[in-house]
């Protein structure tokens, strides 16, 4: 017999900083079928088939990558977002930002 499948977390987002925002928002769009599902003066989630992407303004949130994860439940605080998620930010062993999710609310 085989052993059961593990589901595996998925990928939620990849958050880049940004200059501008709108600007930014208006070149994705521009060039690629994808969309908005949260903006305004700090950041964007863009909408891709497999994916998201978080357009971000420096100082206002880290560049990071962000996951779905019931780890989410046991890294500390979840902060709820205005967006209606709930995460918490870890740093991965070299430093990187990473956000977990919680699934529930993501």
């Amino acid at each position: 017999m085989s052993e059961p499948v593990q589901q595996l977390d998925s990928l939620h987002h990849v958050a880049i900083v940004v200059q501008n925002v709108a600007d930014s928002v208006q070149w994705y769009r521009s060039r690629f079928r994808c969309e908005v599902t949260y903006e305004d003066g700090s950041w964007a989630l863009l909408r891709f088939a497999n994916s998201s992407l978080a357009l971000v303004t420096e100082g206002d949130h880290p560049a990071h990558i962000g996951f779905v994860a019931p780890a989410a439940l046991n890294a500390g605080p979840l902060k709820t977002h205005r967006d209606g998620t709930r995460s918490v930010y870890v740093a991965d062993p070299s430093g990187n930002a990473v956000e977990l999710l919680d699934p529930a609310f993501a």
